[in-house]
């Protein structure tokens, strides 16, 4: 296939999956205000926090991940649906702080300050959001032409500061010694090694 054919195609096709979760998670909320059986359980807003938090996380890992792809099979075709995933990961974790603001705090803004202040992970996550407001903000190709290429270029290295960010808030989120946010936190540890390598490599 030609890259033209791959565009045409494969940001539908990506696009479709990428939304997949959120269309699940739409469903089991029209299904538990129905009264229907769904996969909410008991504690809906836990259930509702974490699923969108994973998914932010794989998206943020996603995103990292295309550069490396790319050259791993030296072809340049894949960074043209970064910036899709890139949006992708700003929605979930749009729609993360959302449930937590909306169904734990019950849109308490106060409550969401003292959270900040006193628990560490909510600072992480907060910090990951901030990191990419404005890369999301600034994905347009007017963006690219107001601030120039290398400007907006070292804007959205804060894509590398929201990978860590958002790995250190379920690091701090989980209680125990769970596995899960270490494998997490590993991918992204070794997506930015990469990135630090190959920087390095061809500063030399």
């Amino acid at each position: 296939m030609t890259t033209a054919q791959i565009r045409i195609f494969g940001k539908p096709i990506l696009f479709f999956m990428l939304s997949l979760p959120a269309l699940w998670l739409a469903v089991q909320w029209a299904l538990y205000f129905s009264g229907e059986p769904n996969g909410l359980g008991i504690n809906p807003q836990e259930v509702s926090n974490r699923f969108s938090g994973r998914w932010t996380l794989r998206m943020l890992i996603l995103a990292l991940a295309v550069s490396p792809f790319a050259a791993l099979i030296n072809k340049p075709w894949p960074l043209m649906f970064r910036r899709m995933v890139g949006l992708f990961a700003f929605f979930y974790v749009t729609v993360h702080l959302g449930s937590y603001l909306g169904l734990d705090l019950a849109l308490d803004f106060s409550a969401l300050w003292r959270d900040i202040v006193e628990r560490v992970y909510i600072l992480f996550g907060v910090g990951a959001f901030l990191c990419l407001l404005p890369l999301a903000v600034t994905s347009t190709k007017g963006w690219i032409k107001r601030l120039g290429a290398t400007g907006w270029k070292a804007l959205h290295r804060l894509v590398y500061v929201a990978g860590l960010l958002a790995a250190l808030h379920f690091l701090f989120l989980v209680k125990g010694n769970q596995l899960e946010p270490k494998i997490y936190a590993a991918i992204i540890a070794a997506l930015l090694l990469w990135r630090l390598y190959r920087r390095l490599s061809q500063k030399r």
